[in-house]
């Protein structure tokens, strides 16, 4: 500890070491193994030696972690939902119309079963608490809705009913692109945007024209 010019103590900020950086990879390692099983199997049934053999790290380490198999598979979705929102952020952060921000969103997302499979699968993994949870789409939905609704580009009454419409939309839409890979997942997702915009009282010409502007991609993670 030192004192600064005006008297005042100087803690140093703890630097991470070996050890935590040894700890951090294998925490990433355990998550990253339950994403894995979530999106490919649909899994939270493996045992413990399972994950960790996925990991490739030891079975004791789990527990330097975790206390249980729900927490570690808890906190990989909420990873992923994490991944999801900063994802959504990253490319409709600077966009002025809360109407467009909105529909870029929903459109994202549905392309994701082609761009970022594992997040895909894991949101619909996930099912009805990804509609309610504080990362992802569903708080983003409910910011942008709310502006939309008082900047009077889109007609909402409760905009939590609003997200659980949009949510079980997207859930449905990400399902039936992960069962037909035939389908042309940036067409049904701009349908799904179309769509959404006309129930919240937007004219059809407008709407068409907000769900087919061009799109930058998300970038990988």
């Amino acid at each position: 500890m030192s004192i600064d010019r005006q008297g005042r103590a100087n803690t140093p900020s703890h630097t991470p070491n070996r050890v935590d950086r040894r700890k951090a990879r294998t925490r990433a390692a355990l998550i990253a193994a339950a994403q894995r099983f979530l999106a490919d199997q649909g899994r939270t049934d493996v045992s413990i030696q399972e994950i960790t053999e996925a990991a490739d790290v030891g079975f004791g380490s789990f527990y330097n972690h975790f206390t249980s198999k729900d927490e570690l598979f808890d906190a990989a979705v909420a990873l992923t939902l994490e991944e999801h929102g900063a994802l959504l952020e990253s490319v409709v952060g600077d966009l002025k119309d809360p109407a467009e921000t909105f529909a870029a969103s929903v459109r994202l997302t549905g392309r994701l079963q082609r761009t970022h499979t594992q997040i895909a699968r894991i949101l619909v993994r996930t099912g009805m608490p990804y509609l309610t949870s504080d990362s992802g789409l569903a708080p983003q939905a409910m910011r942008d809705l709310r502006a939309a609704a008082d900047t009077g580009r889109l007609d909402i009454d409760d905009p939590r009913t609003s997200v659980a419409m949009v949510g079980g939309a997207l859930l449905g839409v990400l399902h039936l692109l992960e069962t037909r890979p035939d389908l042309d997942a940036a067409h049904v997702s701009d349908q799904l945007a179309f769509r959404l915009l006309r129930m919240f009282g937007m004219t059809r010409a407008e709407a068409q024209e907000i769900a087919t502007r061009p799109l930058p991609s998300l970038p990988r993670t």
